[in-house]
């Protein structure tokens, strides 16, 4: 038997992070990178995945940057292709990418669209995107672990996935409501079907499939929703960038080999009351 450390280890191994540019895709992409991996930094906006993937470069770790637009097939498996191509195989595939509209310093009062007049053209576009996205993704990905029969399929959800959206923390005196829209809480509720489903789909292999619930992560956030969302968490903080790393790794990696169809949650007790 290995000890901890190596079930933790990702060397001589690939994968992938979709929005590997975005927020959390770059510090999964940095974590499976420093635990050994080859890690492809997949993005819709190339010039971005590059710049994270040199930096793991210049670092001495193993990064390739990917151009992929998730809701094309073909963009898809040209991804998963170039991986395979580049390191062998695949071994873990990080489904971060997603739409999710932000509510930080940098996308103030841009979200005032209330339910009874939210577009349905911008619900199925959405919903393209973050389950849609997903199941390309993954299927291309499980093509590509069967002949080794094993490998981890990561789904990155929300808390709001859970519970819904507490449209409180957005309203701010004298101003036009703002919401967190419906897109968001329906399709992050999809991502736990679909985990179940592909979950027990791959009975009898060793093809895992789990997601991962953040919580809130501060990035520039206004003083007056960063004490809001806190205060509904058990632990008084919104999370910092790297706080879901060690949950990633966690279930990348041969440290989780008995974890399929669950779902990590850290939120920092926001659902726990």
């Amino acid at each position: 038997m290995s000890n901890i450390f190596e079930k933790f280890s990702m060397r001589d191994k690939a994968a992938i992070v979709t929005g590997g540019a975005g927020l959390l895709g770059r510090q999964f992409s940095k974590t499976l990178a420093e635990a050994g991996a080859g890690v492809v930094v997949a993005d819709l906006f190339f010039e971005k995945a590059e710049e994270v993937a040199q930096g793991l470069r210049s670092s001495g770790l193993q990064a390739i940057a990917v151009q992929v637009d998730i809701t094309d097939k073909s963009s898809v498996e040209n991804m998963v292709a170039t991986t395979v191509q580049e390191f062998g195989s695949l071994n873990a595939i990080v489904n971060s990418a997603a739409m999710d509209p932000k509510f930080d310093s940098e996308h103030a009062g841009q979200h005032n669209n209330n339910f009874e007049d939210y577009p349905v053209e911008m619900f199925r576009s959405a919903l393209d995107v973050n389950l849609v996205g997903m199941f390309l993704c993954s299927q291309a990905a499980a093509k590509a672990m069967l002949p080794h029969n094993k490998g981890s399929i990561i789904n990155i959800c929300s808390t709001y996935g859970l519970v819904g959206p507490d449209q409180r923390l957005y309203e701010r005196a004298g101003q036009p409501k703002q919401f967190k829209p419906v897109f968001y809480t329906v399709s992050k509720a999809g991502v736990l079907g679909f985990t179940k489903y592909l979950a027990t789909y791959y009975r009898g292999t060793q093809i895992r499939v789990n997601a991962l619930t953040p919580g809130g992560v501060y990035n520039n956030h206004d003083e007056i929703f960063t004490e809001r969302y806190s205060a509904k968490t058990v632990l008084g903080r919104m999370a910092d960038q790297d706080e879901m790393n060690g949950a990633c790794l966690f279930l990348a990696s041969d440290a989780s080999s008995y974890m399929t169809g669950a779902n990590l949650v850290v939120d920092g007790g926001w659902t726990a009351w």
